[in-house]
């Protein structure tokens, strides 16, 4: 029987390998369990620092590069976040530990329905889902002080950019379908400022403000 909890520490220990410094999202690395959001035949791997299925075509990312994405964003607790691509909520969970409240889109309702109910059992109740296109955003709530796209753009999504608040931070994919740059976009007096933080592979973003299906 694995032992989750030693799994976990081992795994935050890698992460400081690889140069996580955050001390808040080391925190929440090591307190959100993520054998919870893998497939039961999987959870013998589930601290592995490797992307696994889910299912419909879609991934839950390697532990590193949630942790990651999540330092880049800079999360103080204050921030409202919207998360694109929920998949089985791990990452939405995450940042619902960092941030005061995160809006979650999802296009695929039976994943939907599941990371609703792991957030239920978790008692994360600062999280706001709904079943739609990601690309789109989600105009009621904006704008977001930060904006996490979890699957790869074609280029800075325009829809996603123009709910994101002044001085605001998202950090998504950019590139090609085989490989992608991951990117931090900041918002300065309306404009696009980016940087360039590695190389990675995510499943290509769908809807009208990415990729085809």
């Amino acid at each position: 029987m694995l032992n989750y909890h030693l799994a976990r520490e081992e795994m935050v220990d890698l992460l400081e390998e690889k140069g996580i410094r955050d001390p808040l999202v080391l925190a929440a690395m090591r307190e959100v369990k993520r054998h919870l959001f893998v497939p039961p035949n999987l959870r013998s791997r589930a601290y592995e620092n490797s992307a696994l299925s889910i299912g419909h075509g879609q991934t839950i990312s390697q532990p590193y590069i949630v942790a990651q994405m999540t330092e880049l964003l800079k999360l103080s607790g204050r921030e409202t976040v919207l998360d694109i691509g929920t998949g089985t909520g791990y990452q939405t969970v995450i940042l619902a530990k960092l941030a005061r409240r995160v809006y979650t889109v999802e296009r695929i309702p039976s994943l939907a329905r599941e990371a609703e109910e792991r957030f239920k059992r978790l008692g994360a109740d600062n999280i706001v889902q709904k079943v739609g296109d990601g690309t789109v955003g989600w105009e009621r709530f904006a704008p977001y002080n930060r904006i996490l796209v979890t699957a790869a753009a074609p280029e800075v999504p325009k829809r996603l950019f123009g709910q994101l608040a002044e001085d605001g931070r998202m950090v998504v994919p950019i590139g090609p379908r085989r490989v992608q740059d991951l990117k931090v976009v900041i918002k300065r007096e309306g404009k696009v400022y980016t940087s360039s933080h590695g190389g990675c592979v995510f499943v290509p973003l769908i809807g009208s403000g990415g990729w085809e299906d």
